[in-house]
């Protein structure tokens, strides 16, 4: 459920309303449950050696700033 031209709570119907909390819900737990994935923790922890192996580019590098 995408909105475009409703900008306030105020002005969605209820439908509106409630599809719009379950989009967020929904969109929320599939976020959780991906962080819990062990691919996803796998990845933090290669990425936490990396930064403590000074594998990295700072991002003054990525962006010659």
């Amino acid at each position: 459920y995408k909105m475009t031209s409703v900008k306030y709570v105020k002005d969605l119907t209820v439908v509106e309303l409630r599809n719009l909390i379950r989009e967020i819900v929904e969109d929320a737990l599939e976020d959780l449950e991906a962080s819990l994935g062990e691919k996803y923790l796998k990845s933090i922890e290669e990425a936490r050696k990396d930064y403590r192996d000074g594998r990295i580019t700072p991002l003054e590098g990525c962006f010659n700033v």
